[in-house]
């Protein structure tokens, strides 16, 4: 399976609207994915056990998979770009085991309250098992974000800054303007939705063999788990016909090297910004 962040890593990136172009190599792999797809019954299975999938991902798992997300203050100016003694409401959607929450925690984001959800039960236990979980500025809770069941623990329009960072890709397409509705409901007028996940044409998706694509651009992991690889026009598609207005949406397109390693792996992501209007009158 893909990892997300690569922190100790060196690397480049590099922010446009153009897609990736492929080789004939990639071209070709990406036509031998159609020669076994997944059987329809198998595809509906793994929409069944979506939830149970991943809360094994996070039993077999546990903290270790993921690598925390220093990166975020550096491309979501928006998280620092408050008065320090304004209280921001931050509302994480599929928090999986803090690796947003925590390193804002740590970099002393003090005026900041924190909610973040999951759809993994045991995700969430290890949230709240993390010595640096407070209740008295954070509460983590189970929730689906293809129902309105998050609204059980957040108020509807009160949330400041809202993240979906490699989550909707995890989800089932059918389901994505339920999400982004889900987002535009928390948030308050003006407040920001910062988005990041994977790109079409990412290496992710050309390493998938036969007989693990599900439909376009949509694949079952080893694990059961699923990953989508967007385009930026998907995207603006999506979030602006939920009501958003889109102030950034790009593909990066990243060389992540390390010599000792003997990594040289392009990635592609695409990042997003999708504000809530301002509603006057």
């Amino acid at each position: 399976m893909e990892v997300d962040d690569f922190d100790d890593i060196r690397s480049n990136e590099e922010f446009g609207h153009r897609l990736k172009e492929l080789t004939d190599e990639e071209k070709q792999r990406l036509e031998s994915q159609n020669s076994r797809l997944i059987p329809d019954a198998k595809a509906a299975k793994l929409e069944r056990e979506a939830k149970r999938n991943w809360d094994i991902f996070y039993k077999r798992n546990e903290t270790k998979f993921f690598r925390d997300r220093h990166w975020t203050t550096r491309e979501f100016q928006e998280l620092i770009n408050f008065d320090p003694e304004q209280k921001v409401v931050f509302l994480e959607l599929g928090c999986g085991v803090g690796n947003m929450v925590f390193p804002l925690v740590q970099e002393g984001f003090s005026n900041f309250h924190f909610y973040a959800c999951d759809f993994s039960p045991r995700a969430v236990e290890f949230v709240k098992t993390n010595p640096l979980y407070n209740t008295d500025r954070m509460k983590a809770f189970c929730a689906d974000l293809t129902t309105d069941d998050i609204f059980d623990n957040i108020s509807e329009g009160s949330v400041n800054i809202a993240s979906l960072i490699f989550v909707l890709s995890s989800i089932h397409p059918n389901s994505w303007p339920k999400v982004a509705e889900i987002a535009f409901k928390a948030l308050l007028p003006g407040g920001v939705l910062l988005f990041r996940d994977y790109g079409r044409y990412d290496m992710a998706q050309l390493r998938f063999k036969p007989g693990h694509k599900i439909a376009d651009n949509f694949y079952m992991r080893q694990d059961g788990t699923r990953s989508y690889y967007f385009t930026v026009e998907e995207l603006a598609k999506l979030f602006g016909e939920a009501g958003f207005e889109i102030l950034m949406n790009t593909y990066v397109q990243r060389r992540t090297v390390n010599f000792k390693e003997g990594i040289d792996v392009p990635r592609v992501f695409v990042q997003g910004k999708y504000k809530k209007p301002n509603f006057n009158g």
